[in-house]
């Protein structure tokens, strides 16, 4: 558990529960964009687990109170072979509250908890039109390792997705 950090004002990340899906809902929902998203925009009442998304996998911000954040953390392929690695697939914090230092204690969260698990790498991928979360994650020690030109159609235009990584 990674509870309060120090200062004031500061968000306290938990592993996240069932009874969180409906927060986990609400701000996958409201915090998509084609800037970072790839998938179409989620109506407010899809799930938010299920399948391929599970609550274990799952890390929640809070900040006054409510549910503000989460950041979801995978092996990135179940094989013995990278069982070393871990992998962001998700990382959203309500637009209102960004610029507090949620997402940096949302990937801090991460960071320890993929050595938790016995990994030492921590991976992502990222698109190229998401210049503030790239530069978040630069900030936190990623850096880009490969980049895959007009992977994606978005909107009429070719976008990039950049991979980043770093050890833990």
């Amino acid at each position: 558990m990674w509870g309060r950090l120090s200062g004031v004002a500061t968000p306290t990340i938990r592993p996240a529960t069932l009874s969180d899906e409906p927060a986990l809902a609400r701000i996958n929902w409201r915090t998509w964009s084609p800037i970072s998203e790839i998938t179409p925009r989620p109506v407010p009442e899809t799930p938010f687990f299920g399948e391929s998304t599970r609550p274990e996998q799952c890390l929640i911000a809070e900040f006054d109170g409510q549910s503000v954040g989460y950041v979801r953390l995978v092996q990135p392929i179940p094989v013995a072979s990278v069982a070393h690695v871990r992998q962001i697939q998700g990382l959203a914090v309500e637009t209102h509250v960004r610029g507090r230092g949620i997402g940096g204690a949302l990937l801090e969260a991460a960071v320890a908890e993929t050595r938790r698990q016995g990994a030492n790498r921590l991976t992502l991928r990222v698109l190229a039109t998401n210049t503030n979360a790239r530069r978040l994650y630069e900030r936190m020690g990623f850096v880009v390792e490969g980049v895959l030109r007009g992977e994606f159609h978005i909107d009429g235009a070719y976008v990039d997705d950049i991979l980043m990584a770093r050890g833990v």
